[in-house]
């Protein structure tokens, strides 16, 4: 039985973590985040960086704290530092490593916002922007280059202290209101 699944899917953790992100964006928050925390120790510090960046990326949107939060969002950057084209292609050919830093950094910034640190925002949110040449002209791209616009939009309102963008400002757990939509695994 578990040679038909490796066939019926060619990356059975990819699979994997897809389904609870469908968990997840069913509602069941906690469920997720268990199942998520279970794959992670599945995978491992040294796991696959596809694996990492994909789980920690979707782990940090579980999270009730800002701070864990962003450690989840740092995990996901770190493991995409650690891939190569090569191995994003396996996944899905028409991917690029290059086209998952717009997002990464800007769910980061988004991160640092709600944590009140608008310069670590700022900086973060100037990588996202100036990674966005690697996005497509499709409704995701367009998604994560909209969120950027409404980051910065935020942050300019917030002045230099970052005051004027707390937690509640930003949506609920997770940053859903100004993150990008995430791409399913």
């Amino acid at each position: 039985m578990a040679e038909q699944q490796e066939q019926a899917a060619p990356d059975a953790i990819m699979t994997r973590i897809g389904q609870v992100v469908m968990l997840h964006h069913g509602g069941d928050r906690e469920e997720a985040r268990g199942r998520f925390l279970d794959l992670w120790a599945e995978i491992g510090e040294d796991g696959d960086p596809l694996h990492r960046c994909t789980l920690a990326h979707y782990m940090a949107d579980t999270q009730d704290d800002p701070a864990d939060e962003l450690a989840w969002d740092l995990r996901a950057l770190s493991a995409a530092e650690e891939l190569s084209d090569g191995r994003v292609a396996e996944h899905h050919q028409s991917l690029a490593v290059r086209a998952f830093y717009p997002s990464l950094h800007l769910n980061l910034a988004a991160d640092y916002l709600k944590l009140g640190r608008s310069e670590a925002a700022r900086s973060h949110l100037r990588r996202a922007r100036g990674a966005v040449g690697a996005l497509g002209d499709d409704s995701y791209g367009d998604g994560v280059r909209a969120a950027i616009g409404r980051l910065e939009l935020r942050l300019d309102g917030a002045g230099a202290s970052g005051e004027a963008c707390g937690p509640d400002s930003l949506g609920g757990p997770g940053g859903e209101t100004l993150g990008p939509p995430r791409q399913r695994p």
